[in-house]
């Protein structure tokens, strides 16, 4: 006998692990993250749609959720099952767009709220009628971590149904359209028990027996259905389809046979009642007998409590994959531009400022060039020399991302126009610091007549930025202000020059980390997963 527990407890821990999966994200393009993505999904539609409903109220009816290939025959079958017409049925595929589930009277409480599949709008015709219920009526919250998109189950009721038994009509599972796939997958992993159909034609494809062995995998209630089997192929059709299912480890499946009658041609009629009077009886025999029902939601209940400890490591391991995809592309940006920093620095120490033009004001000063002009040239040359750091750092990472599958979720560096005015703007606020410095050393002094500021600020950048060239520039500042004075301003010039590099690399490094940290790739979630995995083991 398989039981649930429904301690509250557990209720609990599993209402945690499902907000841990709702928070995962997996932006980059890793090789495995569209599968994990889909892990992602189907773990909440699982969770939403079945575990947490089912353990929540055991006593809700049982759902069948009817899923097959396009033109299977699925809502033919639905509706010969419920003995008339529920859900559309025809020619055209896909013919099912909107699912729709069917149950007794007495059960439609169970379904018109949002107990189970939270993220479909209900709607259903009173009576056989074709209007909807109004929208203020059927509004309801979504799921947090789900998707918002307007997707509606429309809701039938029919007293020929047993109670306790529900039967929902699903999309196509290998329907042209995205939207209907997926939601065909969402139903599925609602469902207490999987009714899987397919063709004489098609028993044989891939897609029913992806199906199929993903229940397997799930241990979830199975039933197959061989549908509009020509009378002369049955018994033939049914060994050969047997023995697939043997092969595959599934020659226990209850296995229910519909030949191909007239009614089945253009899918617009009902199937005689005996045709579907088997699949009927054991829907009804496990829905109704206590023991019965108990084993087939149970089953696949549990079953969905198990998969959790295989797929929610893989999910987890999924996240870790997503991190250190990120440290490698952020250790690219921030090893790019140390290595810049230090290039600059080591250009400094040699001079390398104090070339071209600013080299010609300086050997003019102060016969042929002021303060101000020397300034300007020195300034300009600082700004070239860090501009041309960035655009060496920015190459330095295209060329490491180019290697790095994540970095196709961001744009490479590419030539930033606005850099240039960036750095532009900020080497002119630490100049006018500079000159506030040289102000504030002059007034100290106690030297009649007093040096000219700008003159003493002149001096002072050429020797923090000359190197061994502007060896003169610290002798004259230290003639004109005293060697005191000229060592204290040498100094904290040389802490605000260090400081300034720094702020101006740092800010374009976070300028270029900044996408990649909008997408908010953290190792937190891993450690969420696996701690609430293990805290839900521990309560089962």
């Amino acid at each position: 006998m398989v039981t649930l527990d429904v301690r509250p407890q557990l209720l609990d821990a599993l209402s945690a692990l499902r907000d841990r999966v709702a928070s995962v994200r997996l932006p980059l393009p890793l090789p495995g993250a569209p599968r994990a993505r889909q892990t992602r999904a189907e773990l909440l539609a699982q969770l939403d749609d079945y575990l947490v409903p089912r353990l929540k109220a055991p006593e809700a009816p049982m759902l069948a959720v009817v899923g097959g290939s396009t033109g299977a025959g699925k809502s033919t079958l639905v509706n010969s099952l419920v003995g008339r017409q529920v859900s559309e049925a025809g020619v055209l595929r896909p013919t099912t767009r909107t699912p729709v589930l069917v149950c007794h009277p007495d059960d439609h409480h169970w379904f018109a709220g949002m107990r189970i599949l939270p993220d479909l709008m209900r709607v259903w015709a009173p009576q056989g009628e074709e209007e909807p219920l109004p929208a203020s009526k059927r509004n309801a919250p979504r799921a947090a971590g789900r998707r918002t998109a307007t997707r509606e189950l429309r809701i039938e009721t029919v007293s020929t149904l047993p109670r306790g038994l529900a039967i929902l009509d699903a999309p196509d599972i290998d329907s042209l359209v995205v939207e209907n796939r997926t939601l065909a997958a969402e139903l599925i992993c609602a469902a207490d028990v999987w009714v899987m159909v397919t063709t004489a034609s098609r028993y044989a494809d891939a897609v029913p027996w992806h199906l199929l062995r993903t229940a397997k995998q799930y241990r979830a209630t199975l039933v197959t259905v061989l549908d509009r089997v020509p009378h002369q192929v049955l018994a033939e059709v049914s060994r050969q389809y047997g023995a697939l299912l043997t092969r595959a480890g599934l020659g226990d499946l209850p296995r229910f046979t519909v030949p191909e009658l007239p009614e089945s041609a253009g899918g617009g009629g009902l199937l005689p009642a005996s045709a579907v009077a088997p699949l009927l009886a054991w829907l009804s025999h496990h829905a109704q007998d206590p023991a019965a029902r108990q084993y087939a939601v149970g089953r696949t209940a549990l079953g969905a409590l198990d998969s959790l400890g295989r797929r929610m490591p893989e999910l987890a391991s999924a996240v870790a994959a997503q991190y250190a995809a990120s440290v490698r592309l952020t250790s690219a940006v921030e090893d790019a531009y140390k290595r810049e920093g230090k290039r600059v620095r080591g250009r400094l120490d040699r001079g390398a400022v104090l070339a071209g033009d600013a080299l010609t004001r300086w050997r003019g000063y102060p016969l042929d060039t002021s303060a101000d002009e020397l300034l300007d040239s020195l300034a300009e040359s600082l700004a070239a020399l860090l501009q041309c750091a960035v655009a060496a750092a920015d190459e330095r990472i295209a060329d490491a991302w180019r290697r790095e599958p994540a970095a196709g979720a961001l744009a490479l560096p590419a030539p930033d126009r606005e850099a240039a005015e960036r750095i532009g703007m900020a080497v002119r606020r630490w100049r006018r610091v500079l000159e506030e410095l040289a102000e504030e050393e002059v007034a100290k002094l106690d030297k009649q007549p007093a040096p000219d500021p700008d003159s003493i600020a002149a001096l002072l950048v050429a020797a923090l930025l000359g190197g061994k060239r502007a060896r003169p520039a610290g002798e004259k500042l230290a003639e004109r202000i005293g060697v005191q004075a000229a060592v204290r301003l040498r100094d904290r010039g040389g802490e605000l020059v260090g400081e300034h590099l720094d702020q101006v690399l740092r800010a374009e490094r976070d300028r270029r980390l900044a996408p990649l940290e909008a997408l908010e790739v953290t190792p937190e979630p891993q450690a969420e997963l696996i701690a609430a995995l293990s805290v839900l083991q521990k309560e089962r």
